[in-house]
């Protein structure tokens, strides 16, 4: 510790002993260490925020506000997070949740060098850069395919989900696990299901990955049977304002769950995709975010519009947001719903989409034609196989085409390549032009 000391962040109860005894020997010089005591995580994530470099951050795990967002937040900072339990809640490791090192609440100085030594880095200079974490590369994980679909309200873009989900579940490639997860903002797929419960669903599922990651078997506790068109269904919000309960990473954790649980997931999501680069709103991002995460990682992503004037203006402005989120443009797909029979009839309505977005390259439109519906969904019986088939046909031979990937562990910080971000001149040259 000659060439620094630790510069510590702590969140905890105001009265808890460790948070006293460590402040007790930074002040005493005890340990070569400055000690900042923050009262909530918003004071925490602000100071993270401000530049400063910091060693570690100690917090009390039995906190509500702890969590994978704030350890997120932490390893987006370089700050390794040092978890402090009292033995009262559940037993953590390290790496759980992507924390560094876990000390029992009545830890001596001793054990917090040993540690610190360990898991932190001393800080020579206030206005030097902390070292980039060591870039551990996550192991690949098996991850089943997501196939999302969106679309303007009104368009059809539940009921198109319901007709994936069940033309793929009687899919022998899938082994019968397709799971139907509503993930939309305002979720209909519990009415057009006339689901007896309101829960579990999305919300208990988003929970329960706060603080860890549940076990297959428990994932699918959070599902319900529709034996009669083959899939699994996932309840999705209770009302539109409860999003605000939905943590961002906890929830990128709770779809990376699901995927390892399944062999395909069709999500229904809202066709809503703004973000803070679009709008300047972190609130609107955080609103979106289930659809976000979704569109982001899917294998396909199903875009429901209708035909005439408006249908198919709304459905090009869906299209032309998606790619300005970044979905990659190879996994958009046109549905065309309630189309009409004529083949002149649907030449034209193509051309029109590929005038209106013409720099997307889009795959050929999913025709789906004018069916009733309203008798399926009430009975719960199977679509009509007029509306399944064109959308499983399609959706299979187009996830042929586009192999699977392995995945990782979200949340981590990102490493970016020297150079990718240009320099100030081309910023300030683009300004001045």
């Amino acid at each position: 510790m000659a060439d620094g000391r630790w510069v510590l962040l702590g969140l905890a109860h105001p009265r808890a002993a460790w948070f006293a005894e460590v402040a007790r020997w930074s002040t005493s010089a005890t340990i070569a260490a400055e000690f900042v005591k923050c009262v909530s995580s918003e004071e925490v994530r602000a100071r993270l925020a401000s530049g400063r470099a910091y060693s570690a951050l100690l917090v009390d795990a039995s906190l509500a506000s702890f969590d994978r967002d704030l350890v997120a937040a932490a390893a987006t900072s370089y700050t390794p997070v040092i978890a402090i339990t009292d033995g009262r809640g559940p037993a953590w490791s390290p790496g759980e949740l992507g924390v560094a090192a876990v000390l029992p609440a009545a830890f001596d100085r001793e054990q917090l060098v040993d540690v610190l030594t360990a898991s932190a880095h001393p800080i020579a200079r206030g206005d030097e850069l902390p070292p980039l974490l060591a870039a551990v590369s996550a192991p690949a994980a098996w991850r089943g395919r997501l196939v999302a679909v969106c679309g303007p309200g009104g368009t059809g873009a539940s009921t198109t989900a319901i007709a994936t989900a069940q033309g793929l579940g009687t899919d022998a490639r899938y082994g019968g696990r397709v799971l139907l997860a509503d993930l939309a903002l305002r979720a209909d797929q519990a009415m057009l299901h006339d689901a007896g419960d309101l829960g579990p669903g999305v919300q208990e599922l988003v929970e329960a990955h706060r603080l860890g990651r549940p076990d297959l078997a428990e994932i699918g506790s959070y599902t319900f049977d529709v034996p009669r068109r083959g899939y699994r269904l996932l309840l999705g919000l209770r009302r539109p304002s409860a999003w605000a309960a939905l943590r961002p990473r906890a929830t990128e954790a709770a779809v990376a769950s699901l995927r390892q649980a399944f062999q395909l997931v069709v999500a229904d999501v809202t066709g809503d995709v703004e973000g803070e680069a679009e709008g300047g709103s972190l609130d609107v991002e955080e609103r979106n975010h289930l659809a976000r995460c979704c569109v982001l990682q899917a294998d396909l992503v199903l875009v429901v519009g209708s035909p005439g004037f408006k249908g198919i203006h709304t459905l090009a402005s869906t299209l032309r947001a998606l790619v300005d989120a970044g979905v990659d443009q190879g996994g958009l797909v046109a549905v065309l719903n309630r189309a009409p029979r004529s083949p002149r009839a649907r030449s034209e309505i193509a051309q029109a989409v590929a005038h209106l977005a013409p720099a997307i390259a889009l795959t050929t439109p999913v025709w789906i034609p004018e069916r009733p519906l309203e008798p399926a969904l009430r009975d719960g019986t199977p679509l009509p196989a007029p509306v399944v088939q064109p959308l499983t046909a399609a959706v299979r031979s187009l996830l042929e085409r586009r192999p699977a990937q392995l995945g990782a562990e979200v949340g981590g910080p990102t490493l970016i390549e020297p150079g990718s971000l240009g320099s100030l001149g081309a910023w300030g040259a683009e300004e001045s032009d």
